[in-house]
């Protein structure tokens, strides 16, 4: 198999900054212009042009137009954990020059990693539905149990009706907290309910998301204590 020359393509591609930033830029699910692109890149608009479609027509990135505007998106859950795998190999380090977090106590809070939720928070329920024997993880995949799938419904989370053309649940390693957080439908699905309850707001031109009062009571449900 010569995947060798691929994955050197792919990460010649990622390793460029300003084509790094436009990744990192869409790593909340949400779709961007080009020119919202640019401004996040830091570049051009006619550059960030070029840089989209180098990434487009390697398979990182998918387009669709609406009106007079194109937006782009990650191409698939995929590239997003390749990204959030990056993340982490780049905050690695020898022990004695680990690098410190960066990115803000808000963002190390509460943020978005593609269409779930990341972040202390995040670790936090993950934490508490295991520990309630809610959720079962190894290090490749989970499952919910019986009393989790009760749990959930009980706060309004179906899982029945989710597609299952993707994983249902697996462990997603938070690259701020360094330990796993809920991706997958399990995942997905916790943070469309947090949002659509008001529990948590994003944060524009951010991935950051902000805990809001009512977030405080709807958290306390997985015994997670958020400080406003």
């Amino acid at each position: 198999m010569h995947t060798g020359p691929k994955i050197a393509q792919v990460a010649a591609l990622i390793g460029d900054p300003s084509r790094a930033n436009i990744l990192v830029g869409l790593m909340n699910g949400q779709a961007l212009t080009a020119s919202e692109l640019a401004y996040i890149s830091g570049v051009t608009p006619q550059t960030a042009s070029g840089h989209l479609a180098k990434l487009k027509e390697a398979g990182l990135l998918a387009g669709e137009k609406q009106g007079r505007h194109r937006y782009f998106r990650l191409a698939s859950p995929q590239v997003s954990r390749l990204l959030e795998g990056l993340m982490i190999v780049a905050q690695a380090g020898p022990a004695r020059a680990a690098p410190t977090w960066r990115g803000g106590d808000e963002l190390r809070n509460a943020r978005t990693c593609y269409d779930h939720m990341a972040g202390r928070v995040a670790v936090a329920i993950a934490d508490r539905l295991i520990a309630d024997g809610r959720v079962e993880l190894d290090d490749d995949g989970g499952q919910v149990t019986q009393a989790g799938y009760e749990f959930l419904a009980g706060l309004g989370i179906d899982l029945s009706g989710r597609a299952r053309r993707r994983v249902f649940c697996r462990p997603c390693l938070d690259w701020s907290e360094r330990r796993p957080h809920l991706a997958g439908v399990v995942g997905a699905a916790l943070l469309d309910h947090a949002l659509e309850q008001g529990w948590v707001e994003r944060v524009r031109d951010s991935r950051a998301l902000t805990v809001t009062p009512s977030g405080v009571a709807g958290l306390a449900a997985f015994s997670v204590e958020v400080a406003l």
